[in-house]
């Protein structure tokens, strides 16, 4: 949740305790609703605290992280959107984002608050704002997207303090005797002049700072009434020797590898990662050219999304090389291994037709579903060519050899694979609690052994009958003990 920028903090919480009075109501009452924390603000320097994964700039912010219960409805993206609704109409002045509220999905954005993250990176920080402008006017026009706001707040209200050094100077004061007044008025001394006081009864120590209460300088004019202290003793006021004006700027500065950084996070909404990453691109495109010495990078599941898919399609490939050299070398023909491996993009078919019925998408479970189904294919062809060439070695020509393997296999390949459609069904309809994100596993597995069972029962004998038609019994064994060598030496 994100107040207007520099609220402060026991605003921003009741902003939250309406938020969270909005959560419950939408997720159909508070009973729905297992657990919930929160984090206002950020914390002072002193508290020893890493907040790697709380993306709060200052009291403005807040982090809602919220558990519910089985039974609360909607869920999911359904939710997401009633919210979105009801915080526009009751939270107008509030923004917020969607963010994972687990570490695996933490971890997967790689520092990023929100699944997309467009960052312009330069050592100009007025140019990077400026073509971040015009990325963000773009971003606005899209309808995947959700939630696109500047990852850093471009507008912290702040005081600017003009001192006047010659009328200072008359008064006998310096700018360091202006600076520990002002310093102790708005924050405190800790910072620019530590003091340490140790108890002698516990051996604890303690930090002894000045700072004048927050209640006295509420306003532009206590800041001006303000007395500068010199030596102890009570100089002029700060409207005397100084020009208080209010003013805006960045109030947080990020930067990568030494440069500086303004960002626009995005959540999807409606399409999967690599359309919505299409449609980001097109509309940083149409941005224009980025200043010199400005570049735009695309972050956030983008990147480690583009790197797992293209890590599965090459692993899946040298998979399947790897199963045609050892098929190879088992069967010890090209021909038998060929129409083996062959099955494969059967498999690879029949669990893209079932993502697409279902609405699923090509993901790193859904890759995961394939990989599975084309190992059990697999396995049911080389059972039912080993049973194949069993028969064919006992005198049958390829063609009765390829029926008497089919029908003599028939119920063993039917049983593993009911089996293991049986076992994956409950994945695939997604039945039990946080199922939704295994769901593409269980379908691509089922899409595949389907596809798989019929091509390996009906494609499969008759692939082998017609590369085996003309193929000689014996194998180019070398081994004299082997039976289907021609080197065979019978007792």
């Amino acid at each position: 949740l994100r107040a207007a920028t520099g609220t402060r903090i026991e605003r921003t919480e009741e902003a939250a305790l309406k938020a969270l009075a909005i959560i419950e109501r939408e997720a159909g009452g508070k009973q729905n609703v297992e657990i919930s924390s929160g984090f206002i603000g950020v914390q002072p320097a002193s508290y020893p605290i890493n907040t790697l994964y709380l993306w709060t700039s200052g009291p403005h912010e807040a982090v809602l992280q919220i558990a519910l219960r089985p039974a609360a409805k909607p869920r999911g993206e359904a939710l997401k959107e009633a919210l979105r609704g009801a915080f526009a109409k009751e939270l107008r002045d509030v923004k917020v984002s969607f963010e994972a509220g687990d570490i695996v999905a933490e971890v997967f954005s790689f520092g990023a608050p929100a699944p997309i993250e467009i960052a312009m990176q330069g050592p100009a920080l007025a140019a990077n704002l400026e073509h971040a402008q015009k990325v963000m006017r773009q971003m606005l026009q899209l309808k995947t997207l959700r939630d696109v706001q500047y990852a850093q707040p471009l507008d912290y209200p702040t005081l600017n303090i003009q001192i006047d050094r010659d009328r200072a100077g008359q008064f006998g004061l310096t700018m360091q005797d202006v600076a520990r007044s002002v310093v102790a008025a708005t924050s405190s001394s800790r910072f620019i002049d530590p003091n340490y006081w140790r108890d002698p009864n516990s051996g604890n120590a303690f930090q002894i700072q000045v700072e004048i209460p927050q209640h006295r300088m509420a306003s532009v004019g206590d800041l001006n009434d303000l007395p500068i202290m010199q030596n102890r003793q009570a100089r002029p006021t700060l409207s005397d020797v100084a020009i208080v004006e209010r003013g805006r700027t960045f109030g947080q500065v990020e930067r990568y590898n030494m440069q500086r950084i303004v960002s626009i996070t995005a959540n999807i909404h409606g399409k999967p990662l690599n359309e919505a990453e299409d449609e980001i691109r097109a509309a940083i495109a149409r941005a224009g050219a980025p200043p010199r010495g400005v570049t735009v990078n695309v972050r956030g599941h983008i990147p480690p999304f583009r790197e797992t898919m293209a890590g599965l399609q090459t692993g899946l490939l040298i998979a399947a090389a790897s199963i045609f050299l050892l098929l190879t070398a088992n069967f010890q023909s090209f021909r038998l291994a060929l129409a083996i491996v062959l099955i494969i993009p059967s498999v690879i078919a029949g669990s893209l037709i079932a993502l697409k019925l279902t609405g699923s998408t090509l993901n790193v479970q859904s890759y995961i579903g394939a990989i599975m189904a084309t190992g059990i294919g697999t396995a049911n062809s080389i059972l039912l060519v080993t049973f194949c060439e069993a028969a064919r070695s006992q005198g049958h020509d390829a063609i009765a050899a390829a029926t008497i393997g089919a029908s003599g296999r028939l119920r063993a390949i039917l049983m593993t694979a009911a089996a293991m459609i049986a076992g994956m069904a409950p994945i695939a309809f997604g039945i039990g609690e946080g199922s939704e994100q295994t769901v593409p596993l269980g379908r691509a597995v089922i899409g595949g052994l389907v596809a798989a069972t019929v091509t390996t029962l009906t494609v499969l004998p008759a692939l082998y009958a017609m590369l085996q038609a003309k193929a000689s019994r014996h194998t180019k064994s070398l081994d004299p003990n082997d039976p289907m060598s021609r080197y065979y030496e019978r007792a």
